[in-house]
């Protein structure tokens, strides 16, 4: 059992060494904080991410974490998670081994962001009035890396940032149904992560550690509709993997089943571990995004509201417009913009390049 315990430690020792590398801020246990590519834009170009343009989040005032850093039921292709077989160790993802408390981990998380944005005050040709603002987070987006549901205290944790007033997004492959349907708070708006059309090419994209995982999925996708916070369906594409025509057809009957608020259509990013899995021509540029999310309108009654390349997405909607949460629209700027930023030059720019290690505040929101 000793030997056991040590080998166990050992290897969580070795992960967690990895990650640092890749410029993650770990906390307590389980938890990791990293700050995004966005972040710094707002304060040095003050340019906002796509959510910043679809749902008014101030890119600079929002911190990026995770509850559950190296655990999984996926293994999905596209994903820069750091999986076993990158690194040559094996663990088991399925299960957390401990739970750190909830307030601990949103203390933390932003004490991390709080100290990752002071090195921006009194920066030359930083907005210092953003600077200041950065110092006071008003949102959290619980994604980043693993499977926030895996952490069973969910609801605690989202319920602290709200006594904060924090606005949350949850981002979840839907593969614990469970744990969404006992959430004792709801996010301020629930993202469904879908990359596979059906359950042939989930096995293949997803790579599933569990079994039944396409079922649990479908029964997230079932109660979708009994949230009363806006829910998101979240498609990552890759070329010649999930954007064909048919994909189109079947990905429109999961929409029309799941009724979401909306659906985001993104392209994959080639960059971190995923480059050991998919080649860089399986990244659409934002203009094959567009057509695909066309193809999606018409086999669904959700129409494109909005877009923005430099994230390479686009948003759809049984509605005429979004919903504001954050206050980064202005009369200048919001979800009605016609971008003329180019698809190169905001987030994918490194992975085009060929810069394929994660940059510095890397995300894949």
């Amino acid at each position: 059992m000793a030997v056991k315990e040590s080998y166990r430690i050992d290897t969580l020792s070795k992960i967690r060494n990895e990650m640092e590398k890749q410029r993650y801020h770990l906390i307590g246990g389980h938890s990791a904080y990293k700050k995004c590519h966005w972040t710094h834009e707002a304060l040095t170009s003050g340019r906002y991410c796509y959510k910043g343009k679809f749902y008014g989040i101030e890119s600079h005032r929002c911190v990026q974490m995770t509850p559950v850093s190296t655990w999984c039921w996926f293994r999905c292709i596209h994903c820069w998670r750091l999986e076993p077989e990158d690194i040559g160790l094996e663990w088991d993802e399925t299960k957390m081994p401990y739970m750190d408390d909830p307030e601990y981990i949103a203390e933390r998380s932003i004490e991390e962001h709080k100290r990752s944005v002071s090195g921006y005050l009194g920066r030359t040709g930083v907005d210092q009035t953003k600077a200041e603002e950065a110092m006071r987070p008003s949102h959290v987006a619980i994604s980043l890396t693993g499977e926030p549901t895996l952490y069973e205290r969910l609801g605690e944790l989202i319920r602290e940032y709200h006594k904060r007033n924090i606005t949350t997004f949850l981002v979840t492959s839907g593969v614990r149904p469970d744990i969404l349907a006992s959430l004792d708070e709801e996010p301020t708006q629930l993202f469904v992560s879908l990359q596979a059309p059906n359950e042939e090419k989930h096995k293949l994209i997803n790579r599933p550690v569990v079994a039944n995982s396409w079922n649990l999925v479908m029964r997230t996708l079932d109660i979708l509709p009994s949230f009363s916070s806006p829910t998101v369906i979240r498609m990552t594409m890759m070329k010649g993997v999930n954007m064909s025509v048919n994909d189109a057809k079947d990905f429109a009957k999961l929409i029309e089943h799941s009724k979401p608020t909306y659906v985001e259509v993104k392209a994959y990013m080639h960059v971190g571990p995923s480059t050991y899995r998919l080649t860089k021509d399986a990244m659409p540029n934002h203009a094959e995004i567009r057509e695909f999310a066309k193809e999606l309108a018409k086999f669904s009654n959700y129409s494109i509201i909005s877009e923005h390349p430099p994230s390479r997405i686009v948003l759809l909607s049984a509605l005429d417009r979004p919903m504001q949460i954050g206050n980064a629209w202005t009369e200048k700027w919001d979800w009605r913009t016609q971008e003329i930023q180019d698809d190169v030059n905001g987030e994918y720019r490194e992975a085009e390049m060929g810069c394929t290690e994660e940059g510095e505040g890397r995300n894949h929101e």
